[in-house]
């Protein structure tokens, strides 16, 4: 499924170029890295609920998560400095680029009332953040095997540096805004 990396530099690049005025090629705005992250909440201390986090994210991914960690203890949370607080996955390269594929064509289309992602999805920095609030939307997970649903917060890292070569990239990626 290297479709969309042959696109990127086939298509996306040139017209990007064109489009911002840029021009050497590497200093087009390009997708770093995918990060998909899980906070556990009320599950911290349930076993089975973290087990089955950790294998919808595996799923999604094919990748193993890894623990987030507290970076101070917040007493009215009852969390500690150095606690699991979370669940997150990174991906590069060949599987960044199959999530990225797969999140348009397909997860975007399952989610319960989609009409479109907001621009303020794209940060000041050109980053994108979606947070889903069911896991299910995506295809690997079946809505007959879960009994617990849970949200998860997507994040595309991106080399640009504001949010309208940001915005300008996902959307010459095919990303659904809304007019």
């Amino acid at each position: 499924m290297a479709q969309l990396r042959d696109k990127i530099k086939k298509e996306v690049v040139p017209a990007l170029q064109k489009e911002l005025g840029i021009a050497n090629v590497n200093a087009v705005p390009k997708i770093e890295k995918v990060t998909l992250n899980v906070g556990l909440g009320r599950g911290l201390k349930d076993k089975a609920y973290i087990d089955t986090v950790t294998s919808t994210l595996t799923r999604i991914t094919g990748q193993k998560p890894v623990f987030t960690k507290a970076r101070k203890s917040i007493a009215t949370f009852k969390i500690r400095e150095g606690m699991n607080i979370g669940m997150k996955v990174t991906l590069r390269g060949p599987r960044m680029y199959d999530f990225i594929e797969k999140l348009v064509a397909v997860t975007f289309p399952r989610v319960r009332d989609f009409r479109g992602i907001e621009v303020s999805a794209v940060d000041q920095a050109g980053n994108f953040n979606y947070g889903f609030r069911e896991h299910i939307a995506f295809p690997e997970v079946s809505s007959d095997e879960v009994d617990r649903l849970h949200g998860l917060q997507v994040t595309i890292t991106t080399t640009s540096k504001s949010q309208e070569k940001g915005l300008t990239l996902f959307r010459a990626l095919g990303f659904p805004f809304k007019k």
